[in-house]
């Protein structure tokens, strides 16, 4: 029984998911156009909240918990786990008066309505995993522009999706990059939990009645440390939270 409530609500959500991104790739391209950045950056995270609260279709919930109130006004660098490409709408809405933008590979910036259209046009860091060196100019640009501008960066720096939700070893490159051009930038861990037991075979069919939750842990600041210190702070961090809780 449960598996055929998992086909039937699950082709409900994605007839709803791709009803949503068709309908604010128009509003973005208006939005940036016409009334630019800031705007743009608004009809996202409205996209995001229909993409998150869409869940409840399928029977499952959202939750989102801080353990520390996190400062406004400031440049943050969130350093999480990655089991989902679901881990993205989470933490744009949740966190969106932190203006969190993402370091993400550059095959997503084409052929998706709504999603490419924001990474091409949003200043998210685009990435060719496959050309080192185009990659740490690429994060090294846009650290340089979020800190600029007081806004946050979200990277994954397990580089994959870990869809069992077992932390696969942090890479040090991508986030030692970004804190040499956000030289003072709070470091904030995030432990999200179950978005990978949410589709674990992909898109269809997704996995109903799953409770997901976002938990952002305690800050690191930067200063005084070195990238290998911070990752494997965060890192320890997300793996002790996760431990007791898949």
């Amino acid at each position: 029984m449960k598996v055929v409530l998992d086909y039937v609500l699950s082709a409900v959500y994605l007839l709803y998911f791709g009803l949503i991104l068709v309908i604010f790739h128009g509003i973005q391209y208006i939005c940036y156009e016409f009334f630019g950045q800031k705007v743009h950056q608004k009809s996202v995270e409205w996209l995001n909240f229909f993409i998150t609260h869409g869940w409840y279709l399928t029977g499952s919930t959202i939750h989102f918990h801080q353990q520390t109130e996190l400062p406004e006004g400031r440049t943050k660098i969130f350093i999480s786990n990655h089991q989902s490409m679901f881990d993205i709408p989470g933490i744009i809405w949740f966190l969106k008066k932190h203006t969190p933008l993402f370091v993400s590979k550059i095959e997503l910036s084409k052929g998706i309505p709504s999603i490419s259209y924001n990474l091409r046009v949003g200043k998210a860091a685009l990435i060719d995993r496959k050309d080192t060196k185009q990659a740490i100019l690429e994060i090294a640009r846009f650290g340089k522009y979020i800190y600029e501008h007081q806004y946050s960066g979200v990277i994954f720096p397990e580089g994959t999706r870990s869809r069992t939700g077992k932390l696969k070893p942090f890479s040090v490159g991508g986030v030692s990059t970004l804190l040499k051009r956000c030289p003072d930038a709070l470091v904030v861990p995030i432990a999200i939990q179950n978005t990978g037991k949410f589709n674990p075979t992909g898109v269809f069919p997704l996995r109903s009645f799953t409770r997901m939750a976002w938990n952002t842990l305690e800050p690191i600041e930067s200063k005084g440390k070195t990238s290998e210190e911070i990752v494997t702070l965060a890192e320890a961090q997300i793996r002790d939270f996760l431990k007791d809780r898949q």
